[in-house]
């Protein structure tokens, strides 16, 4: 029983309710995006969008994070020694979502690029990196600022 009530107790918390719904409307304004972009719609491919892929507008890395920090910023305050740690999180996060993750992106599409090239042209068997999916400072700003606006819906409204 005691169980129970701590995981209800945990699922009602507003920091977490706002770190999931940032992530979570960050995710679908991504799949929307992507409706709208495609001609052709495949369902697997919206499905994975909404629930997993990185990259695209708005990061929902950075609305998750933002809003984490917002929500303990708006309940425990600017000088809670667990609000500096949260920023710092989303400050790291941010930083990698800008800098690594895109970086190493863009190398693997343009070594899948040549890889193909290459593999087209003397006849070899190319198999392509993973290309992981960052994010432009547009997405990141936008993901952070529908972050800390989720936070203070659930502080305020």
């Amino acid at each position: 029983m005691a169980f129970t009530r701590q995981l209800k107790i945990f699922l009602e918390n507003p920091i977490f309710l706002s770190a999931i719904s940032g992530w979570f409307f960050a995710q679908v304004i991504k799949t929307f995006i992507l409706l709208f972009r495609r001609k052709r719609r495949n369902p697997k491919e919206t499905l994975e969008t909404l629930i997993w892929r990185t990259g695209g507008m708005p990061s929902s890395h950075s609305a998750l994070v933002s809003s984490m920090a917002a929500s303990i910023a708006f309940t425990e305050g600017l000088m809670s020694d667990l609000f500096v740690i949260a920023l710092m999180l989303a400050l790291i996060t941010i930083r990698d979502s800008l800098g690594v993750r895109r970086s190493s992106g863009l190398q693997a599409r343009a070594l899948n690029h040549l890889g193909k090239q290459a593999a087209d042209k003397w006849g070899f068997d190319y198999r392509p990196v993973k290309e992981v999916h960052g994010h432009a400072p547009l997405e990141v700003a936008v993901g952070c600022l529908l972050g800390i606006f989720i936070a203070a819906a659930y502080r305020f409204l």
